[in-house]
């Protein structure tokens, strides 16, 4: 296999993953608006897809972060990021059909670590960029049951005298606004992360990294990545929409307008500080915040449990299965000829 048609079936795994992604993250943006019957399935699928592809143009300080700040650019290989492709979007698919929201970030961060461990040993991965980016992923959902709890108690306080019907009316309303806002941040958070691993094979491909330079990322990748995700959401992902929806937690318009409200806004500031969160926890732990103010008893903690089973499994299972396909593609003699 040439160099070049190797290059090419990276970029075409890596836009599978993002399509992927697309469709088993939409309960991040449509869960709770769907759910509180504020709109239709489709409608809000439809404005997710848009708003996705909004979101991706709104920066790359994550596509640098997942590019460069986990392994050397320098010293990676098509096959490597291949292998973290390929075990990011076994487990997304294997999640998806069992209708459980895990993390697709957590899923590429142990692909790319276990692939590059398996393929250059632990001198190649930064230290530094790992612990950083693991603990944004570690620490953002616990923010986001934090912020999502304050500002259901600050909401309650603020219509307390107003009457419920009214109420329910005034945040069906503000709902959408909160759930555009939300598939926004998406797009711009968990675009970017495709965008950084299709920069890496291009710097592998080119030869040309320079560790002073900016990380380059070309405009044709921002668009491919925002076309990719944009239709994969429009394609649905009813599974998680049922758990995300539902399962959790019964919401009404209010809860699910401070959910999406709180997540969307981590979500940009940690996109403005280049840290590659998972949309998916923040916005899980973010309906149990706003859940936990009427009672804890009202969230539903056995399939809260299952859910956080499958985020502890994410980035072990991933960094294993990035080492078994790098060893796989080293077995069947996978290499890139001039």
């Amino acid at each position: 296999m040439t160099t070049f048609s190797l290059l090419v079936l990276v970029v075409v795994a890596a836009l599978i993953f993002d399509f992927i992604n697309g469709f088993h993250d939409t309960a991040n943006a449509i869960a709770t608006v769907v759910s509180t019957g504020v709109m239709r399935t489709r409608t809000a699928v439809l404005m997710a897809a848009v708003l996705n592809v909004v979101g991706a143009f709104l920066g790359t300080a994550v596509a640098s972060t997942v590019g460069k700040d986990l392994i050397d650019p320098g010293h990676v290989t098509q096959q490597l990021v291949l292998a973290a492709l390929l075990s990011a979007i076994t487990w997304n698919l294997l999640t998806w059909w069992f209708g459980i929201p895990s993390s697709s970030s957590h899923a590429l961060v142990g692909g790319l670590i276990g692939a590059g461990i398996s393929a250059l040993g632990m001198g190649a991965i930064k230290p530094e960029g790992v612990e950083k980016v693991v603990t944004a992923l570690v620490i953002s959902p616990f923010l986001g049951f934090f912020i999502s709890f304050v500002l259901m108690v600050g909401m309650y306080w603020m219509v307390r005298r107003v009457r419920p019907a009214r109420l329910n009316t005034i945040f069906k309303r503000l709902q959408v606004f909160s759930a555009g806002f939300m598939a926004l941040s998406h797009g711009t958070n968990d675009a970017q992360k495709t965008m950084g691993v299709i920069t890496m094979a291009l710097v592998s491909y080119n030869g040309t990294y320079d560790p002073a330079a900016k990380f380059p990322v070309p405009t044709w990748v921002v668009l491919a990545c925002a076309l990719a995700m944009g239709l994969g959401t429009a394609s649905g992902g009813w599974r998680i929409i049922k758990t995300m929806g539902s399962k959790i937690f019964k919401l009404r318009p209010i809860h699910g307008f401070c959910a999406e409200t709180g997540a969307a806004t981590l979500l940009q500031v940690a996109s403005h500080f280049g840290l590659p969160v998972s949309t998916t926890h923040v916005i899980t732990s973010a309906i149990m915040g706003a859940g936990a103010t009427t009672r804890l008893s009202a969230v539903s903690w056995g399939v809260t449990q299952r859910i956080l089973v499958a985020w502890i499994l994410t980035i072990p299972v991933c960094l294993a299965l990035g080492e078994g396909f790098y060893k796989l593609f080293t077995l069947i003699g996978l290499t890139a000829a001039a």
